[in-house]
């Protein structure tokens, strides 16, 4: 079953005398449960990808369904609702709110959806135990690492149970074990949950956890890998010869 579906996207910028093309014609099927990356050199369109198809930016031309449900000939209004219930974000910066506790923060997704506070509770407490981070439940974002701050996105990104989590660049800010601890536990939280992330990297190692890694050049889809039964190991040897093949991959801000 397919979550996500997008069909012949287009984006551009600019008017018809300077007119600058990032996506042209790009089809994409995300399955209930994979957990999926976008790789691509800077400037190759897999930001833009992840915003449009995430509803932060807006298509120039083309349709997206999430669960059956076309998001592109929505309303703002509708749009909010519809993000408020079927889709979860991580950010590479966290956006985490500095006057909430690590608690307060996960809960905010609930908060606004006007869950029972007895849910809300057990929903926070599995989360945060998942994500190993409960013990700082009480505690501020000024007062955790990195790593624990981006735990902490996560928590909130899962909290509500979203048809898709959008990642985009979530371990860009981190150093190598947090960064190893935050993927080994979105790796679990996609088999545990059968949740479907869809997160945008540069990193080869980030983009060895998923089950298959989409590469963007020039606004296309270049090629597809799958991981099948092959060890991350492996899958990381294969990513790491495609990036070869495209001439390396460049962070992307």
């Amino acid at each position: 079953m397919n979550i996500l579906e997008a069909v012949k996207i287009h984006k551009s910028y600019g008017n018809k005398f300077n007119k600058q093309e990032v996506l042209m014609g790009i089809d994409l099927d995300i399955r209930k449960g994979e957990f999926v990356s976008i790789m691509g050199a800077s400037g190759s369109g897999k930001t833009t990808l992840l915003n449009v198809l995430s509803s932060i930016d807006k298509v120039s031309d083309g349709t997206i369904y999430i669960e059956g449900k076309e998001m592109t000939s929505m309303k703002e209004r509708q749009l909010a609702q519809f993000r408020k219930n079927y889709l979860g974000f991580i950010f590479q910066d966290y956006n985490l709110l500095d006057t909430l506790t690590v608690k307060e923060n996960i809960l905010l997704p609930l908060s606004i959806t006007k869950t029972p506070k007895r849910a809300a509770e057990e929903k926070f407490k599995t989360v945060a135990t998942d994500l190993g981070i409960y013990e700082l439940k009480d505690k501020y974002p000024n007062e955790i690492s990195g790593g624990q701050k981006q735990r902490t996105s996560a928590a909130r990104a899962f909290i509500h149970e979203p048809s898709i989590i959008f990642a985009d660049e979530p371990t860009g800010a981190l150093d190598s074990k947090s960064a190893s601890d935050l993927l080994n536990k979105l790796s679990d939280l996609n088999q545990k949950r059968k949740a479907t992330i869809l997160m945008v990297t540069h990193d080869p190692v980030a983009a060895s956890y998923c089950s298959r890694v989409i590469f963007i050049k020039d606004g296309r889809i270049y090629t597809q890998l799958n991981k099948g039964e092959q060890s991350r190991q492996s899958f990381f040897q294969d990513i790491m010869k495609t990036q070869g093949v495209l001439g390396g991959v460049q962070n992307e801000h």
